[in-house]
């Protein structure tokens, strides 16, 4: 299984079309299908036989989206990264919203794939804000940002499988979290304030659950103490490896969630890093350097079983 070789053909296929050689087309100007994202996937066929491609033109798209789970096989591609925009401003303090009703993007079908755009919550630093939040199985996302605060990415569902590829994730506390098992491959990973990166919760019978590989670690210049990462559940389990960490990596690397009883059961782990925060001389002791064996079995064949 070579997915990643997969994604990279479609994709450059796929953004080399014109606009009306798409299933539907996504204009605000009304040159296209639709106006709204939302109406889009709405229009497709539920549990559509034949795989759908939404093309979405420029534009700043201010709504709150869903793709349900009886809305399956459909690509979104955008017009321009940076200027085929998704956004909205929720964040978990409005009405007592909690977290998990803050998204701008939640996807609940399966075999959704997501290109060229920018997902968005723009709200204040006030609570927990989600821009993208997955359930979905064998999602993909590829060459797109993901921008926010607190909580940016939620990959939700225990059995949800994930790929982000060459994308740019920023925010501040626990901004990549959740149960899924999720593959970062070549992406950039932003700190914008001095906190935490991910916050797993890796069920305890799942082998995977994040892999941060060829990534780069970058932070605002005022930012100087950052974790890798904090479990929010005991098991939680996040590997970096080949990674690029940058200086506002703390030396202690990990932190417990102000629980001693997580350092027994968190799983930890690094593998042949590289820049200023990669010195594991001061590591704590419950996080672990891979052997070159055990970072053998680090493969999306393995980390993705099932994925065909």
């Amino acid at each position: 299984m070579k997915i990643k070789q997969t994604i990279l053909i479609i994709a450059a296929l796929l953004l080399s079309l014109p606009a009306w050689a798409y299933d539907i087309v996504v204009a605000k100007d009304g040159s296209g299908d639709f106006k709204t994202v939302q109406e889009a996937i709405m229009s497709v066929r539920d549990y559509t036989p034949v795989p759908k491609t939404i093309f979405i033109k420029k534009g700043v798209y201010i709504e709150k989206v869903v793709i349900p789970a009886n809305k399956c096989d459909i690509t979104l591609i955008g017009e321009s990264k940076d200027s085929t925009i998704i956004t909205h401003d929720d964040h978990a303090n409005i009405n007592k919203m909690g977290t998990f009703r803050t998204y701008t993007l939640k996807v609940e079908g399966n075999n959704i794939a997501i290109e060229n755009l920018t997902v968005e919550n723009n709200a204040p630093q006030l609570g927990q804000a989600v821009a993208l939040h997955v359930e979905g199985n064998k999602f993909v996302m590829h060459n797109c940002r993901l921008l926010g605060n607190q909580d940016t990415l939620f990959t939700g569902n225990d059995f949800s499988m994930q790929l982000y590829e060459h994308c740019y994730i920023e925010g501040t506390t626990d901004f990549i979290f959740g149960p899924a098992t999720v593959w970062f491959e070549q992406c950039v990973i932003h700190s914008k304030r001095d906190s935490y990166i991910t916050a797993a919760s890796t069920p305890a019978a799942k082998k995977f659950g994040y892999v941060f590989n060829r990534c780069r670690l970058t932070a605002n210049d005022d930012v100087t103490k950052v974790y890798l990462g904090r479990p929010w559940r005991a098991y939680a389990a996040t590997v970096f490896m080949q990674c690029e960490l940058g200086a506002h990596i703390l030396p202690e690397g990990w932190e417990n969630w102000r629980n001693p009883e997580n350092e027994k059961t968190a799983r930890y782990a690094e593998y042949r890093n590289s820049g200023p925060g990669a010195d594991r001389s001061k590591r704590v002791a419950w996080c672990r350097e891979l052997t070159r064996k055990e970072a053998k079995a680090y493969t999306q064949a393995n980390v993705f079983e099932g994925w065909r």
